[in-house]
């Protein structure tokens, strides 16, 4: 496929996705918005599932790309978290309509689509955690904690966190630096309550 045509073609169909839902998107609208002949659509995708599942595969791997820009010699998991995080800010801005996708997919609820979608967040979501958190400095924790404990509450709250974040947004316009400032807190948080006091 011609790469301005594909380019065309993906970032119609996912606003098309994030407008209206699966069930009620409609292809002749993506053909019309992405400026393609009537048809030539079905030239490369046989239908509108196989658009949409597509479209998962191409922003779920996008979306891995991000991590191969944090710095994995940082052993700091509170420091790969904020650069993390600070990192997916400029994506989302570049490319808001992956954002608005993504947003929409996570509350799909079509039943054509709903496994797919469940599966690949599944796997994202096991593949960046242990990445996220391979090779860290465990010996910036207190010793009278449970590490792993530790962990497991600075995963929750950094998903609890995001997804809070995301359900208040309407779109990528809105994300902004004060989100990080405010997670920033958190951090800080844990630093104070999980890792040993810094000698000065």
């Amino acid at each position: 496929m011609e790469q301005k045509k594909q380019e065309r073609i993906i970032n119609e169909a996912m606003k098309e996705f994030a407008r209206s839902g699966y069930n009620r998107a409609s292809t002749n609208e993506i053909i019309r918005e992405a400026d393609i002949a009537k048809g030539s659509l079905f030239v490369y995708f046989n239908n509108k599932k196989e658009l949409y599942l597509f479209l998962l595969d191409y922003i779920s791997e996008a979306v891995s790309k991000i991590y191969d820009e944090v710095d994995w010699t940082e052993t700091d998991i509170l420091k790969r978290i904020w650069d993390l995080g600070f990192i997916k800010l400029k994506f989302y801005k570049k490319y808001p309509q992956a954002f608005d996708f993504l947003k929409a997919a996570s509350h799909e609820n079509s039943a054509e689509v709903k496994q797919e979608i469940a599966k690949m967040s599944k796997a994202n979501f096991e593949i960046a955690f242990k990445r996220l958190y391979k090779d860290t400095d465990l010996t910036k924790f207190r010793d009278d904690i449970d590490i792993e404990a530790a962990i497991s509450v600075i995963n929750w709250t950094m998903t609890g966190f995001a997804q809070q974040q995301t359900d208040r947004l309407s779109s990528s316009d809105e994300i902004s630096m004060d989100v990080f400032e405010e997670w920033q807190k958190y951090l800080a948080f844990f630093k104070r309550c999980f890792y040993k006091k810094e000698e000065k």
